[in-house]
């Protein structure tokens, strides 16, 4: 599956964005999607993840509550909602794929559970 991720940009702290990711290739429905991001000289981490149905989300601690992740099965696009934004959600994010019912909850939040990735799309958040 071909994922092209967009919607970046400068935004103020406070401000709010969204993301989004089209999917392209494959079956959309048959996968679970999740965001992840990069900060400047840091490891890529977890952001959150949704089921192939859309019925299940799950977010790291640090956006719970300010991220929303959604998606359009019938547009094969994945969305992440950011409000409430602030400088430490600054960093270049990237949409992944994941086969259906493959990762385990625990897994789930892990880069190697991912086969497919986006380019990252960044965003910068000022403060």
């Amino acid at each position: 599956v071909q994922l092209q991720a967009s919607g970046g940009g400068l935004v103020q702290a406070g401000g709010s964005l969204r993301l989004s990711c089209a999917a392209s290739g494959r079956t959309f429905s048959n996968y679970a999607m999740a965001w992840f991001r990069q900060a400047p000289g840091k490891e890529r981490d977890f952001v959150g993840r949704i089921s192939h149905t859309g019925g299940v989300t799950r977010y790291a601690d640090s956006v719970k509550g300010r991220f929303i992740i959604s998606r359009d099965n019938a547009k094969t696009t994945v969305y992440l909602q950011m409000n409430s934004l602030n400088a430490e959600d600054t960093g270049v994010y990237y949409c992944a794929a994941d086969q259906a019912g493959r990762t385990t909850m625990v897994a789930s939040s892990s880069l190697s559970s991912y086969a497919y990735w986006g380019q990252g799309t960044l965003v910068t958040v000022s403060s």
